[in-house]
């Protein structure tokens, strides 16, 4: 196999160790960071989601998988800026206010970068005031909430009602998940897309953004 193919399924095993040999080896031999970017730690961790999505990997895969493809973009990564690659968007996670869990905030986060995102990582407990922060002052134009309680869901609607009166929900695509969340409930607060998984999260965004 080659170089993107020995990539691309180092991803799929999580085996850092194979990801790191054979990025290094393809950058030797002349291969763009923007190449091994979007020829084979895209489609791999796209194929990891495809994965979870059908219940042939679960969490531990995922997290495995995406560490081997972190170990590749760290390597490529002052290559994609020498190169001057831009990602495919930028989105906001946070864990609504009120709310302290992070495992599914964390998956959504591997998967948009694993699809070709940048990430900001705004936390837990993360008040509609910072999200209206992170399309104001950092360039982000899409939004992605978490909720794992029944309880801490009213703050999505409060999020969307505080991008309204700052003059800025034209400007983001407001992305909502977990447990107890819904379609039926995205539309009834104005969100522009429901995900039941990270996996979906990701695809979702990329439609979004128009990123087949």
């Amino acid at each position: 196999m080659g170089h993107r193919e020995e990539i691309y399924q180092g991803v799929l095993e999580g085996d850092r160790d194979l990801v790191t040999e054979h990025v290094n080896a393809a950058l030797e031999e002349g291969m763009t960071g923007s190449d091994i970017l979007y020829d084979a730690l895209i489609p791999g961790m796209t194929e990891v989601g495809r994965l979870f999505e059908i219940n042939e990997y679960y969490v531990p895969e995922m997290l495995i998988a995406a560490r081997a493809m972190k170990a590749g973009l760290a390597i490529i990564r002052p290559k994609l800026v020498e190169e001057d690659v831009e990602p495919v968007g930028k989105i906001a996670l946070g864990t609504v206010k009120g709310d302290l869990h992070d495992i599914g905030k964390n998956l959504v986060g591997i998967m948009m970068e694993g699809a070709g995102f940048e990430v900001v990582d705004l936390g837990v407990d993360v008040s509609p005031q910072q999200f209206v922060d992170a399309v104001q002052n950092q360039d982000v134009h899409l939004i992605g909430l978490s909720a794992l309680l029944t309880t801490t869901m009213p703050s999505m609607r409060d999020t969307v009602d505080a991008l309204t009166e700052a003059g800025i929900r034209d400007q983001v695509k407001v992305l909502i998940g977990g447990a107890p969340v819904t379609q039926k409930y995205a539309d009834e607060i104005g969100a522009d897309g429901y995900s039941r998984d990270a996996a979906g999260a990701a695809n979702l965004a990329k439609k979004i953004v128009g990123v087949a």
